[in-house]
């Protein structure tokens, strides 16, 4: 499955605007459509945080395989149910690294799920992974770069 965005190339650097230095909204996302996916799911990771992978959103129960740019930050919508990032807080919060750190790493996972998923609220990342254990057809990502100024 390929991940693509406007907002930002592949391996690229992520404009301020999807940052904590900017409007910190999410990005435009597409990706291929899956044959039998009933729903999708996506997990934003920077594997470069210092206390290990930070987690800046959770969604899944997507019900098409694009997402428009700022998705309202609440638990449920037509767009789906959002889970709690590392931050604390429902939906999406953008790349926010030290100053003093150099570029991290933003991969946007995408998941193709066989099924709909049972709503829970402030659902974690790992909780959602193990939600989606036997349910993944397909699996993309498309990573971006930050570093503040």
């Amino acid at each position: 499955m390929i991940v693509r965005t406007t907002s930002f190339k592949n391996e690229d650097f992520i404009p301020s605007k999807y940052t904590c230095d900017g409007e910190d909204i999410s990005p435009a996302l597409e990706w291929d459509p899956v044959p039998n996916a009933k729903t999708y799911a996506i997990i934003v990771e920077d594997p470069d945080a210092l206390g290990g992978t930070f987690i800046h959103w959770v969604i899944y129960n997507i019900p098409t395989n694009k997402l428009l740019e700022g998705i309202p930050k609440i638990f449920k919508s037509e767009f789906g149910i959002q889970g709690v990032n590392d931050f604390g807080r429902i939906g999406y919060n953008g790349p926010c690294p030290p100053r003093t750190h150099p570029p991290h790493r933003y991969f946007f996972y995408v998941y193709a799920l066989d099924s709909v998923l049972k709503e829970i609220k402030n659902v974690t990342a790992d909780e959602l992974k193990s939600m989606m254990k036997g349910h993944e057809i397909d699996k993309g990502f498309i990573m971006g770069k930050y570093k503040r100024k």
